[in-house]
């Protein structure tokens, strides 16, 4: 039986005198024991090594906080150098988080958080504030972290607001710009948050109003989760990611204005999730309600995106999908619920002739009184498996290909009205296994290899 010990050197050595003479071989047990001995030793050895100015409340161990460097959080003082002054400090020790307690704090500046380094805010989730349109309910900084930012106004290419490196993070409360306006086109303001260096990440946050959220450009296997707000312009930019990146559960919805000039101005130039290059992005569970283009895949200078898309739902949308380029390893796009109904022409899905790729989508519904559910053109191949079509308008086809490979299989069309057209650019199709409403309507002009069979009609 180990006896008491009170100094935890004299405590390891007691343990490994017990073990030898209970064994010549370690049991598993022990030598949890030991491990667990030895860790607990080098941490009450371990300094509390991030320093404070004199006179100021001690943090604790790989923790400090903003108001022991300056910081004042009454909404009227410049808190970027307190900030960047506590970042800084956590950054010279090694990383830590530096923690910012409720309150709202005004930046007329811009904030890097160094490599290794964590700015948290209060919210343990994703805070939410319709408040500026409910006064009943509470506003940024009433319940918790709000930071203020007014930094680049008039310039969306100006330096983001704050801009993560390699391992370092922002987590727990509420970004909103105080001087954008509701009753005009909106201000142009930088990105929000820029995401740099490898394994960046953006969790539990409300984007409340940015003209631009999170540029998650030029990085590696970022991660953002759990986001809302309302992002004017665009909401969130991939491009240049040739290591895996993860955006799950992002809302994008007009939480602080949802009618007026500025959001009408939303409905016609607003884009949500914006992908150029991406080797295997993974996007799980996300929406955006109120765009001129919910998702869009274009090409840049360093390619396009592939990926895995599940869950995904874009509403009120012009167009709900655009794809300008896509990968020749494909978009998966699962589980899409997509509806379009304002602006010029509302469309589903567009693939425009540009695009040489690949798109699936695969167990998805398309709903809403749109124009027509799909629009597609260009030398890719563009599939439907599984999915459900409802209120497309009465004079077109539902899904219209002008070019390109086209596959439409296992799907239903809720409506007895023209299903599907294929033109003459048409090189390959295959039509098979779905189900109509109606007698099958189908067009056919296109002049090559084209198998339509096994449909049932009602």
């Amino acid at each position: 039986m180990d006896r008491p010990v009170h100094n935890e050197t004299q405590g390891q050595f007691q343990q490994q005198e017990d073990i030898s003479r209970d064994s010549a071989f370690p049991s598993r047990r022990n030598l949890l024991a030991m491990s667990t001995a030895a860790g607990i030793a080098g941490l009450l050895r371990s300094p509390v090594a991030l320093a404070a100015p004199a006179n100021r409340e001690q943090p604790s161990l790989h923790e400090i906080n903003v108001k022991n460097f300056g910081a004042r959080g009454d909404g009227a003082t410049d808190e970027t150098a307190a900030f960047q002054r506590a970042l800084d400090s956590a950054h010279t020790v090694g990383g830590g988080t530096v923690y910012a307690p409720p309150g709202r704090y005004l930046f007329r500046g811009v904030l890097q958080v160094p490599e290794g380094v964590t700015l948290r805010g209060s919210f343990a989730c994703v805070p939410s504030h319709t408040g500026l349109r409910d006064a009943k309910q509470a506003k940024p900084g009433d319940d918790g972290t709000a930071l203020l930012a007014t930094a680049g106004r008039g310039s969306e290419d100006g330096e983001p607001f704050l801009t993560l490196n390699s391992n370092s993070s922002v987590t727990g409360m509420t970004i909103y710009y105080p001087e954008q306006v509701t009753d005009a086109e909106p201000a142009a303001y930088p990105w929000t948050i820029a995401m740099r260096g490898k394994n960046p990440a953006a969790f539990d946050l409300e984007l409340l109003n940015p003209y631009q959220g999170i540029d998650a450009s030029r990085n590696e296997r970022h991660n953002i989760r759990n986001i809302c707000g309302q992002p004017l312009r665009r909401g969130i930019w991939v491009d240049a990611i040739y290591d895996i990146g993860r955006i799950e559960n992002v809302h994008f919805n007009p939480w602080w204005v949802g009618h007026g000039p500025l959001y009408q101005w939303q409905t016609q130039n607003g884009e949500a999730f914006l992908f150029g290059r991406a080797d295997w992005e993974y996007v799980l569970n996300t929406f955006c309600f109120g765009y001129r283009v919910g998702y869009k895949f274009v090409h840049t200078g360093t390619g396009e995106c592939n990926g895995n898309f599940l869950g995904i739902g874009a509403d009120d949308c012009n167009r709900a999908v655009l794809v300008e380029q896509s990968a020749p390893y494909a978009l998966l796009i699962t589980n899409g619920e997509f509806t379009s109904f304002h602006g010029d022409d509302p469309t589903m899905v567009e693939v425009l002739e540009t695009n040489s790729g690949v798109v699936r989508f695969v167990n998805s519904a398309f709903w809403g009184p749109c124009n027509q559910i799909a629009k597609i053109a260009g030398r890719g191949t563009v599939g439907f498996s599984d999915c459900t079509f409802v209120q497309w308008k009465k004079d077109r086809a539902a899904i219209q290909a002008s070019s390109g490979s086209v596959l439409i299989r296992g799907c239903e069309f809720r409506q007895n009205q023209p299903h599907i057209t294929l033109g003459e650019g048409v090189s390959r199709a295959v039509v098979s296994g779905n189900l109509f409403t109606g007698p099958a309507q189908i067009q056919n002009a296109s002049t090559k290899d084209v198998q339509i069979g096994l449909n049932a009609a009602l």
